[in-house]
């Protein structure tokens, strides 16, 4: 059991658990919304039976239309939402039974629903249930019971009055009325109740919203969700106050007219909550007054986590560069020297795969900075540039600044964050060429919360990590490459903070809340203080999870998994093993391949694996056979030109087309010691051919080699192919690995590279579900070990739906690993 405090405030309120199962914090949701605590604060239980209670005695005064959720409240006017399920409102009310109508008054315990639990658990992304006490209710959690086993009516919560600061009202003053459409798929149900009433708080006045003869607060869920609108249903807005116009102008947008949110806002036109919705280009519309002391700045998420710490301006470096060049030849030369320097260092940064945290995340940064800095149309430009007379520095800062205004204008924010790549790219050209190398790093003080218009990689990156308790920029976006490698070095960010953000001194003590979305400026002592305490708790639980992290994990019932890491060198192969690791599920050999004029021969790559099974000390390591072709191609290869790379010569296709690399890549595994230590994975399987075509290799070179052990052979599951044909599979080889990130890839037909669908492919579709089951049901028919190496493994919330599905080894990244084993060892 957990709680938010040990004072001894007597509880106004006490709740129970409205349904059995398992209770976990609410920041286990997946969906932004109630994981944010948009809708209000709460818990979240994993149901174990199909019917839902009531947590205390109170009014029914809500129940959707499709029965998913049901509001009571009080007679203190506290209102607590009951959510079942996560995307349930899509049913439209199928396997769920309405027992109490709205209006009643319920007593504790007192049964409110039925549902369907084998429907939800087959047709929703989740089941498990927010237990939310709303925003408007004017109550706060002081106790909460979480990471436990609950029965219907055990102690869940209790709640005491809050002080509570009234929603920004209007004052007398102009009024504003405008009709929308409303464009969420089902209606306006929890996730689009919570973004309007978001669109609304940092604006003054009183926004009513109208249908048929009713009408709602625009600011409390409650009375939004009650007012049952559909989706096509025509609804009017009506404002009073200052920002009236402005008000109905933003409901308008997040319901879905087509008009722009605005700046700062959480909502967007569709059902889910976008991280990059306050486009750093309207950033200048906000206030730059400087902040006061208790002021709270809203911005949005980029990394998520909690930071106590004072303010650290970080600037980039001012670079001088002259007009007039001294010669077209001198100017050309001197700009291709300066270019093969930052080429050099980025190709360092590429290739290395150190241990620290975002250290990949940097390398795949660094490799997507090498693409840009070869861009023949950037270098075409500064190249015209030069022959009119002009510098190399004033030609590359020109080429940059044209090509970053193209990006600026595009409509997608995500190519819009883009432009931080190409300005990085114009400081460490421009660095280069005044003979500087790279920035200086700045000296940190300890627990700098690093302040800065917006950031850019490379300045990240030569940050000292161990300085840097958060970042708060005033422009930037959630999916920038900044924001990727804060996340991977899970250092709390928050970005789009405003020109305020930029008044505050050096040195101001802060609180960063990268969970509610806000930087809290010179806090009460309490509020820094419980911050404080509460970091203090998740690094000793972490710390706890890291130490039971080093036994082999078993569920709650004993059933035995196994937990090993994807590894990329022996640097990340020892820091898994510190982590808990049991082993190497998947190891990427591309990292010999790449970035070079010629393969690596078998001593090179005999060496190099010998090394990471050494960094494991005995345990297992799992050797994937070069997956080249599609995004990795390699320059000394023979490849065909292809339209589409994804569907041409990838994986094992690639080995068998090339012989020679492939019987040098055998040897090279084949002599790695004790060879009972190595497992070999075939990459992009379709069919049993290939897998023969592979063993009759292996075959041969084991009858010359003599090893004293033969080494099992596991196939890749990462097409629908490979997956309906799995039993067949499974019959001619030892093991099973499901690659779920190119598995959803194929299954949903989309490039999982492509920036407009990201946020679409969903490792957890029911399609892509449904391979994976079928793939493990055709490795247990064979008696073989079916395991998972792709991305969703390192997903905890997704891990007991693998083990359901007869999963059996999990290979994550390692520093996941801690969480994933305590999760498990909860189901």
């Amino acid at each position: 059991m957990s709680a938010d405090t040990t004072s001894a405030e007597r509880p106004a309120i006490a709740l129970v658990a409205p349904l059995a199962g398992w209770s976990a914090p609410l920041d286990e949701a997946p969906d932004a919304v109630f994981a944010g605590r948009m809708l209000g604060d709460g818990v979240a239980i994993d149901p174990t039976a199909g019917t839902l209670h009531a947590p205390c005695d109170g009014e029914l005064v809500m129940l959707a239309p499709s029965r998913h959720a049901v509001t009571l409240r009080t007679a203190g006017g506290c209102q607590i939402l009951m959510h079942v399920g996560i995307d349930t409102v899509g049913l439209g009310g199928e396997g769920f039974t309405a027992v109490a109508v709205p209006g009643a008054r319920v007593r504790t315990g007192e049964l409110l629903l039925r549902f369907d639990l084998d429907l939800l658990a087959r047709r929703a992304p989740s089941l498990l249930t927010p237990v939310i006490i709303t925003a408007e209710s004017g109550f706060r959690i002081v106790r909460r019971v979480v990471g436990r086993e609950l029965g219907v009516g055990d102690p869940l919560m209790d709640l005491v009055a809050a002080t509570v600061v009234a929603a920004t009202q209007a004052a007398p003053g102009p009024g504003a009325i405008r009709r929308a459409s409303v464009a969420f798929e089902h209606g306006i149900h929890a996730r689009p109740a919570a973004l309007l009433a978001a669109s609304l708080r940092n604006l003054a006045a009183d926004v009513r919203l109208g249908l048929r003869g009713r009408e709602a607060n625009a600011r409390s869920t409650v009375a939004l969700m009650a007012l049952g609108v559909q989706h096509g249903d025509e609804v009017e807005l009506r404002a009073t106050g200052p920002d009236a116009e402005l008000a109905v102008t933003t409901l308008a947008a997040v319901l879905g007219t087509g008009a722009a949110a605005p700046p700062g806002s959480a909502a967007t036109a569709g059902d889910r909550a976008s991280p990059a919705a306050a486009p750093a280009a309207t950033l200048e519309s906000r206030s730059d007054a400087p902040p006061a002391p208790g002021d709270s700045l809203p911005g949005v998420i980029a990394s998520r986590g909690l930071a106590t710490g004072k303010a650290y301006h970080l600037r980039r470096p001012e670079i001088a560069v002259a007009e007039s060049g001294a010669g077209a030849a001198h100017e050309t030369a001197a700009l291709e020297r300066a270019r093969a320097a930052v080429r050099a260092r980025l190709e360092r940064r590429a290739a290395a795969h150190g241990a620290g945290p975002g250290a990949r995340a940097a390398g795949e940064i660094a490799a997507a900075h090498l693409e840009l800095l070869g861009d023949p149309e950037l270098l075409a430009a500064a190249q015209v540039s030069i022959a009119a007379g002009r510098s190399a520095g004033f030609a590359w800062r020109a080429a940059v600044g044209a090509a970053a205004a193209q990006l600026r204008v595009l409509t997608d924010p995500r190519l819009r964050e883009r432009v931080d790549d190409l300005l990085d790219l114009e400081t460490q050209v421009l660095l280069a060429l005044a003979g500087a190398g790279t920035a200086a790093a700045q000296e940190l003080p300890e627990s700098s919360i690093v302040i800065a218009r917006d950031l850019l990689p490379s300045q990240l990156v030569a940050l000292d990590a161990a300085r840097v308790a958060g970042l708060a920029t005033a422009a930037g976006g959630a999916t920038s490459h900044v924001s990727i490698i804060a996340a991977a070095m899970e250092i709390p960010a928050l970005v789009a903070l405003g020109p305020a953000v930029l008044a505050l001194r050096d040195g101001t003590p802060l609180v960063l809340d990268a969970e509610r979305g806000v930087l809290e400026v010179e806090p009460p002592a309490a509020r820094s203080n419980a911050a404080r305490a509460l970091l203090a708790a998740r690094l000793e639980a972490a710390a706890a999870e890291r130490s039971a992290a080093q036994a082999e994990c078993r569920t709650a019932d004993g059933t035995r998994i196994e937990v090993l890491a994807n590894v990329g060198s022996a640097a990340e192969a020892a820091a898994a093993v510190r982590n808990g690791a049991e082993g190497c599920g998947l190891l990427r050999t591309e990292f010999l391949f790449l970035e070079r004029d010629s393969p690596p021969d078998e001593a090179e790559q005999r060496a190099a694996y010998q090394k990471i099974a050494d960094a494991l000390g005995g345990r297992p390591l799992t050797i994937r056979t070069l997956d080249a072709g599609g995004d990795k191609p390699i320059a000394y290869l023979p490849q065909p030109l292809e339209e589409n790379p994804a569907l041409g010569l990838r994986g094992v296709r690639t080995s068998l087309a090339n012989p020679p690399l492939l019987r040098t890549q055998l040897r090279a595994i084949l002599g790695v010691r004790p060879s009972e230590q190595c497992r070999i994975l075939l990459p992009m399987i379709t069919e049993v051919a290939e897998v023969a075509a592979v063993r009759a290799v292996l075959d041969e070179l084991r009858a010359e080699l003599a090893p004293a052990h033969a080494l099992e052979v596991g196939v890749m599951i990462e097409t629908p192919a490979s997956a309906v044909l799995a039993e067949r599979l499974a019959a001619v080889a030892d093991f099973l690995s499901i690659g779920t990130n190119d598995l959803t890839q194929y299954t949903l037909a989309m490039d999982r590279g492509h920036p407009l669908l990201a946020a679409r492919l969903d490792a957890l579709h029911p399609a892509v579900l449904r391979l994976i089951e079928t793939a493990a049901r055709a490795a247990a028919g064979r008696g073989r070990m079916v395991a998972v190496c792709g991305g969703l493994a390192s997903e905890p919330l997704a891990a007991p739906l693998l083990v359901g599905l007869g999963v059996q080894e999990l290979s994550a990244v390692g520093a996941v690993i801690p969480q994933l084993k305590a999760c498990l060892r909860r189901v």
